[in-house]
């Protein structure tokens, strides 16, 4: 890994860093196992809001798990007691608080892109000090959905997002695509171990999985700064507004 201080100024420069081999390839197989067991024994016992299929009747189909941290210690431990914490309090520069740890997967063909956006529309924090590490299980790259970053992107404020009808991602930029973002678009093929870590205002997306065997699994991890504070009001109208939204369309 490149010196600290180096990956810090590509972090505050660009909005996000990319580190390959963050994790040995036994430690990436540690985490895979415990995402097996997981799946197996834990997650017919989580509620069904924190678990996502493409397909609900059909269990291949998992895409994404939330809050595992809450349901089992070997998760729990990854994310409050490890170097991701670390590294999250060297980029914020300021101590962090662990807000959830996530599974996620494009399964083969049925994988949905995700769509533009900014994780801060979503945290609704002021000021926005908040950072998503996602980490690669198996290889992503075009074909099945590697993670695409606007270069810069974070320094530029949030941008206006707009309701979505893909399970997990509700929200997308209702104006992506402009110059300025395809030109500053970076995709980032990654192997197992690779992180990419990003700020909150950085934007961000992935195309589906195209591919015919290959599955896209990966860790996700949140910490939000302590000087973050949640703006509670604007919480609670969002909600409201996503409940109305999805009754007007049911």
């Amino acid at each position: 890994m490149k010196d600290k201080n180096v990956i810090k100024e590509d972090f505050q420069k660009d909005g996000y860093v990319f580190l390959p081999g963050f994790l040995s390839e036994y430690e990436v197989e540690k985490i895979r196992q415990n995402f097996n067991r997981v799946i197996d024994e834990i997650v017919p016992t989580m509620p069904s809001n924190l678990v996502m299929y493409e397909d609900k009747e059909n269990p291949s189909t998992l895409k994404q798990l939330i809050d595992i941290h809450a349901y089992d210690p070997f998760f729990e431990d990854i994310l409050t007691n490890s170097k991701f914490k670390d590294l999250a309090e060297l980029f914020l520069e300021e101590r962090v608080i662990g807000k959830t740890l996530e599974y996620f997967n494009k399964p083969p063909l049925v994988g949905k892109p995700t769509p533009p956006h900014q994780d801060g529309y979503y945290f609704m924090l002021n000021p926005s000090v908040a950072i998503t590490m996602w980490m690669a299980l198996e290889p992503a790259d075009d074909e099945n959905g590697c993670v695409k970053y606007v270069k810069g992107s974070h320094a530029k404020g949030m941008r206006l997002h707009g309701r979505t009808k893909i399970l997990g991602f509700s929200q997308e930029i209702t104006d992506f695509g402009t110059d300025d973002d395809m030109a500053n678009e970076v995709s980032f093929p990654a192997n197992p171990g690779d992180l990419l870590v990003h700020h909150s205002l950085t934007i961000h997306r992935a195309d589906g999985n195209t591919s015919i065997s290959r599955s896209r699994k990966a860790l996700g991890l949140i910490y939000f700064g302590e000087s973050a504070k949640e703006d509670v009001k604007a919480k609670v109208a969002y909600q409201k507004k996503l409940q109305e939204e999805r009754f007007s369309e049911s």
